[in-house]
């Protein structure tokens, strides 16, 4: 992003740059205020160097990534962007039709990408052309047509077959971020960068959160039994911050470790996710309140949980079903 300062003349605030050939661009702002000054020179910036470029599609995704920079949501646009910038980068957004999305969907798919994989990959269009709406870089974003989005999966891990699975051979590194999906019902992201300062075995807690920042899915959660006795094994052999570490220093993936341990189990259709989706079932088949497996999977909302594991509480629809007793 364009590096910017705010500053005062007549008693008014002010945001001003230098561009590359030394020309000085100062804009007085509405700000009564520092906080809002600088929200307010934020959105002039990024609306200057969306304008300049002629609001094209590939202008506004970096205007919008610009926004979330430090958020995991940046890296994920980095990412998207490399499938969805070579086809609608140089549109300007009015010029995107319903028929452009389906041809998209169309190419990815000959490229043997599923439509979930598809449908995310235009959700990320369309946020980026709604953000540009609602902040005045355009004046409406144009519909994206997406795929039908799919059904969440039911592959979850019945109790044989997570003992199968923290019974394989793999590297300890593998084996200790299992144990934490497991235990922690935490996705994969969360425990490769959870770090020893969030473990605090005196309280028996793990804080999933980076920070104070409440990000999607990261809560604080208990410590069980077989964690504690696996994280204070491994706190015995750190060789740095990282809890889950590979040569001493932090893991970026472990799909490679994770199918290997998977596959020497015997199982078929497990990713990492699966953990997080097994967690949560088990602990609604134990009957624990929706509420309760809310905070553990950092929802923000009880209807988001109960609307995917209601049904495996043995609990659901009890009472619904009592009033149908007509013998």
């Amino acid at each position: 992003m364009q590096e910017y300062s705010i500053g005062r003349l007549k008693d008014r605030f002010v945001v001003y740059w230098y561009e590359p050939g030394g020309n000085r661009r100062r804009f007085r702002l509405e700000a009564d205020d520092r906080e809002s000054a600088e929200a307010e020179a934020r959105d002039l910036v990024l609306a200057y160097a969306a304008e300049k470029s002629e609001l094209t599609v590939r202008s506004i995704w970096n205007a919008y990534s610009d926004t979330v920079v430090g958020r995991p949501v940046h890296d994920s646009m980095e990412f998207t962007g490399r499938s969805v910038l070579p086809w609608f980068g140089a549109f300007r957004p009015d010029q995107i039709t319903v028929q452009d999305c389906k041809d998209y969907a169309a190419d990815r798919r000959r490229a043997r990408i599923s439509d979930g994989t598809i449908w995310t990959q235009l959700n990320k269009l369309r946020t980026c052309l709604n953000w540009a709406a609602k902040t005045g870089l355009i004046e409406r974003a144009p519909h994206i047509e997406r795929p039908s989005k799919p059904a969440p999966k039911e592959r979850y891990l019945t109790r044989n077959e997570v003992k199968r699975l923290l019974s394989a051979e793999c590297a300890p590194h593998i084996k200790l971020a299992i144990r934490l999906m497991l235990a922690t019902a935490a996705r994969v992201t969360a425990v490769l960068e959870l770090t020893w300062d969030r473990v605090d075995f005196e309280k028996g807690q793990i804080n999933l959160r980076a920070g104070d920042e409440r990000r999607k899915g990261r809560a604080i959660v208990p410590m069980t039994n077989g964690v504690r006795a696996a994280l204070l094994e491994a706190r015995k052999a750190a060789l740095s911050n990282h809890v889950v570490e590979w040569g001493g220093g932090p893991v970026k993936s472990i799909k490679k470790g994770f199918k290997a341990a998977a596959a020497a189990a015997e199982l078929s259709d497990v990713s990492p996710h699966v953990l997080r989706h097994t967690a949560a079932v088990h602990m609604a088949e134990a009957g624990i309140s929706m509420d309760e497996i809310a905070q553990f999977l950092g929802h923000s909302d009880t209807r988001i949980t109960a609307s995917t594991y209601a049904r495996y509480s043995p609990e659901h629809l009890r009472k619904a079903a009592s009033a149908l007793e007509f013998d």
